[in-house]
């Protein structure tokens, strides 16, 4: 069966001409509508953007069963390439496994200006996480339910699955986050991280790992307010205000050069 994409969830691209350039990612399970604000006040304030619907999000979660993290950084590289073709400066910006996707791209890419991470994912979940996962995989598990978005806000809407597909999952800890967790260190870029005290998927220790690893400059933020997607919750406008200024200030670093 075929599904579409759900209204508001498309992509999103805006080329402005700018000399930097935004690579901006969702979620695992999420839309780019989590994003899109970051995106919108990137684009408004002049700089390239471009916010892909990562393979097998947006639609139903049957078309997520099939993808594994490869999937999704084949698409994440393929957009890097055709945003870096056109600016002289790329930040990667990503949310939860979006910032997992941004840190990988920006260790695979040196050349990478920044970084900004919001409630990364930045280390597996140990033997007893994937034991688990295994077992509902033999017993013919799929899916597991996940319920409605870790958000606080009550008036916050994000078009999340409200399943978690058990084989993707596997494989976003298996062949995305082992193979860098102790690679941080060879991040020679600024890093602007954002993590939520209150966050009941990615626990915060995530990002304070990150933080003492990171072989840059690191700015970051304690969120009080809201939970895991941030992006869309009562800490949203310190996020994108936080994000802008870290990319203006990249872009007039380089400039000043």
């Amino acid at each position: 069966m075929t599904y579409t994409v759900l209204p508001g969830c498309e992509p999103f691209s805006h080329a402005a001409g700018a000399s930097l350039g935004a690579l901006v990612l969702h979620g695992f399970t999420g839309t780019p509508v989590s994003m899109r604000p970051i995106a919108d006040g990137l684009a408004a304030a002049g700089f390239d953007v471009e916010l892909p619907r990562l393979p097998g999000h947006a639609t139903h979660v049957d078309d997520m069963l099939a993808t594994r993290w490869d999937d999704w950084l084949d698409t994440v590289e393929a957009t890097y390439q055709a945003l870096a073709e056109r600016v002289a400066q790329v930040v990667v910006i990503g949310q939860s496994m979006g910032a997992t996707l941004a840190l990988a791209t920006a260790l695979t890419h040196p050349d990478v200006s920044g970084v900004v991470a919001v409630n990364p994912l930045t280390t597996d979940r140990g033997p007893e996480a994937l034991e688990m996962i295994d077992d509902l995989l033999d017993d013919g598990f799929a899916l597991a339910p996940a319920g409605p978005s870790d958000i606080a806000d009550p008036g916050a809407h994000d078009p999340s699955y409200a399943d978690t597909p058990l084989a993707p999952l596997r494989s976003l800890l298996v062949d995305g986050v082992a193979p860098i967790q102790h690679r941080y260190g060879e991040g020679a870029m600024p890093l602007r991280l954002f993590t939520s005290r209150n966050d009941h998927v990615v626990a915060p220790t995530d990002s304070e790992w990150l933080a003492g690893a990171w072989g840059g400059p690191v700015e970051h933020t304690w969120l009080e307010r809201g939970y895991h997607v941030a992006t869309l919750d009562y800490d949203r406008e310190i996020i994108e205000s936080g994000t802008l200024a870290f990319v203006v200030g990249l872009a007039q670093r380089t400039a000043a050069s």
